[in-house]
């Protein structure tokens, strides 16, 4: 009987997996560098207007997946509820943009 307890911990043991601290801290540091990036392209002012919003643009998409990845742990099973609440609130802001765009422009 102690065999089979000692199997389901071992189990247990090896669904739940720990990460530690240093995919978060590598995270961390990512996501300040993105900000440093989006602030320093934004104070340094000489660049072509164009080229800094196409930098922003880049910077926020990645910052959404850092912080989706490691900080959301969407990257992880078992958050498929989450992923499509997610989806549902992105695909009703864009509606509404897109609505209120054509109900500006008519």
């Amino acid at each position: 009987m102690a065999s089979n307890n000692h199997s389901a911990t071992e189990q247990n043991t090896k669904r739940h997996k720990v990460e530690g601290p240093k995919k978060h801290i590598v995270a961390f540091i990512f996501s300040i560098l993105l900000t440093f990036i989006a602030f320093a392209t934004v104070i340094g002012g000489e660049i072509n207007k164009d080229f800094i919003y196409i930098i922003l643009l880049g910077t926020a998409v990645l910052q959404v997946f850092v912080q989706m990845a490691f900080w959301m742990h969407m990257k992880d099973r078992g958050h498929r509820f989450a992923l499509i609440g997610i989806l549902t609130g992105v695909f009703v802001v864009f509606t509404c943009v897109i609505m209120a765009e054509y109900w500006v422009w008519w």
